[in-house]
């Protein structure tokens, strides 16, 4: 949480209480995806907006219990409700925010102590750099075990295990 601020503006919800005019809509279809997109639920996205209001519920009458401030930090998405989003970050925290605020460019946020950046996908590779944990990664693209992407201002691959904003199994150009 160094990397990033969250700041917390309001208490959580108590275990149990649900808001059930919402609860329903943001359920996935049976095939896996958002009833409102039709994109795969759960997916990873990034934070567009270099301030985001992360709300209790699904409009601007509902509390804000955070507020994230990591342009380009990876979001995966849960749920869907109109033009909200129900979001949650690395820690699992999170709530619901306005799709305007996200955009579909893909990052991914360091899990690791330390990650190598390699010219190549390969360990044997020359380095660029050594990223620490809670770094956030814009990526380009991702196969089978590795990322390509930069981070502050370095380019490179990084092993895919080392990332926390893309799932085991993804590959994308």
């Amino acid at each position: 949480m160094d990397i990033f601020r969250r700041v917390f503006l309001g208490s959580l919800v108590a275990a149990g209480v649900l808001a059930l005019g919402w609860v329903a809509a943001e359920a996935q279809t049976a095939s896996g995806r958002g009833p409102v997109t039709n994109l795969p639920l759960p997916r990873f996205v990034s934070l567009k907006a270099s301030e985001a209001n992360v709300r209790r519920g699904p409009s601007l009458t509902h509390r804000i219990d955070w507020v994230f401030t990591a342009k380009g930090m990876p979001l995966e998405v849960v749920g869907e409700y109109g033009h909200w989003r129900r979001v949650r970050d690395h820690d699992g925290v999170g709530g619901w925010v306005h799709y305007t605020l996200l955009s579909g460019a893909r990052a991914g946020l360091v899990d690791s102590p330390r990650a190598l950046l390699h010219t190549r996908p390969d360990t044997a590779a020359p380095l660029n750099a050594e990223l620490e944990t809670g770094v956030i990664m814009t990526l380009d693209r991702c196969g089978a075990e590795w990322c390509q992407g930069k981070a502050g201002g370095f380019k490179g691959w990084v092993a895919k295990s080392d990332l926390w904003g893309v799932r085991d199994e993804e590959v994308f150009d």
